[in-house]
């Protein structure tokens, strides 16, 4: 059994893809409420009936993409796919090389075929609509994807409760067929438009209720069926002509590559990157192709304690290899005993993320990599001096001529380096993973964690799980999202709303992985629970109710789930099995070729 997948990283870019040939339509989602544009995050939309509820998520799968001509014929895009986020705007992908003449039927299905929903997931590329990564619509835990997720808030009596629809399994795959009069060549778009309040007002009506605020799509799930049919029948299409595409993505495809400036010594040697088998493919940057001598460069500078003002505070000094490169206290602490706000992240399985600190106000690790090194209560050094110091020591400069082919120290080759060094930072060899391999069995408190983990907590559909697995599922037992997950009422601090001035993301956080969970206490952005014990008990019977609580935790009952002492036992059990020894003693480090 393959264990392992290592993927050596070439230092040449790869060469644009050939143009398709005929033409090209571009296809636009456009959600709708009620026949107007939908506005998420708002408690305004009312149903047929007659509830008022808010969208909070709305992402699907597209795939099997085809137009009809006049004589009956279809002109099919197999293997092709897409993935719609509409709450972050990704709502638009482009089908080419389509024939002259004109179309009188568009069909598509929400979903796919039992081929490809139940092969393996992490054969997909970087970028592409199906990774997991991407996506953020495959459940691990039956090894398939959701088709399509439906989130958000309704008012059930005087308090806010959750909704989440996952339609999901080949049961579910649903087909959509419209009229339009289309000819690619003179007509540009696609306009397609999904009406949601027909998910629940279509050819079945859906009122909100305890016992129908939530489907995993299950055997003899009725109200996934009548969903099903629903959203079959919720999309209408227009044509509209454009001048240009817009930069959107094409199915399968990631964005058009750009012209990337990208910085690597000729004799570097490229850096053997191993993953476990079950994760997905990282999007691993472009521009900074991994190779040893770069990796080694990180390390030097990551424990290097020159990179504060007063030369007292190194990167590793909030992140700690033994405890996951986190830190065991609530907050860290920085030159001049100046006291932060934020618990210190883990820095584990960065490859994966997309947005980085628990705001995500960095876009890129090397972005990220800069901040606290300037931040006046961490490190609070100035770019320009560190280079000063570093050009001072005959040791760096010999290190960057190594990693980039010539001495010159600037802060984008530092962060450079740096970011080479978080990214190859990869945990994948804990007792789970084992179990996993079928290398060891949990014990018998354990699996009932893991059971508890991986089930909703559905009552109406006799579902009595922990619904873990919602912002903690996959390989990476992590998402991309941000999301409030009951600490408070009132937010001292605003979390994601921060950086994008959303009211939705109000007291959102991001996600964290749950892998090394056992080690890097205190937990919570703020570092409010000491123990995974205090954690559990949260979701139990700490979570507060506010607007932007996440739907998933707001459809149970006030204060959470209600699990026996001997399950929440056998949940933190299950947990301590994600800790990766192999991980912890220290980070890896490259110090010979394909380390």
């Amino acid at each position: 059994m393959k264990i392992l997948r290592s993927i050596a990283i070439s230092v040449l870019l790869a060469s644009h893809a050939p143009l398709a040939r005929g033409a090209s339509v571009e296809v636009n989602i456009l959600p709708q409420f009620n026949h107007a544009p939908l506005v998420f995050d708002t408690l305004t939309n009312q149903t047929a009936t007659a509830q008022k509820i808010s969208v909070t998520r709305l992402d699907f799968l597209i795939s099997d993409f085809a137009l009809r001509r006049a004589d009956g014929a279809w002109i099919e895009q197999t293997n092709q796919f897409a993935c719609i986020s509409a709450r972050q705007g990704k709502t638009s992908f482009a089908v080419d090389n389509l024939p002259a003449g004109d179309f009188d039927r568009v069909r598509f299905h929400i979903g796919l075929e039992p081929g490809i929903n139940h092969a393996d997931s992490a054969q997909w590329p970087a970028g592409h609509p199906l990774n997991p990564n991407v996506n953020q619509l495959y459940w691990g835990w039956s090894q398939e994807y959701v088709f399509l997720a439906f989130e958000g808030m309704w008012q059930n009596g005087a308090k806010q409760s959750g909704f989440s629809y996952h339609l999901a399994t080949d049961r579910e795959l649903m087909t959509v067929e419209l009229p339009v009069a289309l000819n690619p060549h003179s007509d540009r778009q696609l306009q397609i438009a999904f009406d949601l309040d027909k998910i629940l007002g279509g050819q079945y009506v859906i009122g909100l209720s305890d016992a129908t605020d939530t489907t995993h799509s299950r055997a003899n799930d009725v109200l996934a069926m009548r969903m099903r049919e629903n959203v079959e029948h919720a999309f209408s299409a227009t044509v509209a002509q454009a001048s240009r595409l817009s930069p959107i993505s094409k199915m399968g495809q990631t964005n058009g590559t750009p012209i990337l400036r990208y910085l690597v010594a000729p004799n570097a040697t490229p850096y053997k990157f191993t993953i476990s088998r079950f994760f997905p493919r990282p999007d691993l940057p472009r521009d900074n192709p991994l190779t040893v001598e770069g990796v080694s460069l990180g390390s030097e500078l990551f424990f290097d304690r020159r990179l504060s003002a007063d030369n007292t505070e190194s990167c590793a000094a909030c992140h700690h290899p033994r405890v996951g490169l986190a830190e065991n206290r609530r907050f860290s602490r920085g030159i001049g005993g100046e006291i932060g706000t934020r618990n210190a992240m883990p820095l584990e399985n960065l490859a994966w993320k997309k947005e980085f600190f628990w705001d995500g106000r960095a876009a890129s690790l090397r972005e990220q990599v800069l901040q606290p090194i300037q931040n006046p209560i961490e490190m609070h050094e100035s770019l320009d001096y560190l280079v000063t110091k570093l050009s001072a020591d005959p040791n760096y400069r010999r290190l960057f001529v190594n990693a980039f082919g010539s001495g010159e120290i600037t802060p984008d080759r530092i962060a450079r380096a740096l970011e080479q060094f978080l990214l190859v930072q990869v945990s994948f060899d804990s007792k789970f993973d084992r179990v996993a391999l079928g290398r060891e069995k949990f014990t018998p408190e354990e699996q009932r964690g893991f059971q508890l983990f991986h089930t909703e907590y559905d009552p109406a559909h006799g579902q009595y799980g922990a619904d873990c697995f919602h912002c903690h599922g996959g390989a990476l037992f992590q998402s991309q999202s941000f999301a409030n997950n009951g600490l408070d009422t009132e937010f001292k601090d605003q979390g994601r709303y921060i950086v994008t001035k959303r009211d939705g993301d109000r007291g959102k956080f991001a996600v964290p992985s749950l892998r090394n969970v056992a080690v890097t206490a205190p937990y919570m952005h703020d570092g409010r629970f000491r123990t995974l014990e205090e954690v559990v008990e949260h979701y139990c019977t700490g979570m507060k109710r506010s607007a932007t609580l996440d739907p998933n935790l707001a459809k149970h009952p006030d204060g959470g789930v209600p699990l026996s002492e001997s399950d929440k036992r056998a949940l933190v059990a299950f947990l301590k099995t994600l800790t990766d020894e192999r991980f912890l003693p220290q980070p890896a480090v490259a110090s010979a070729p394909g380390n």
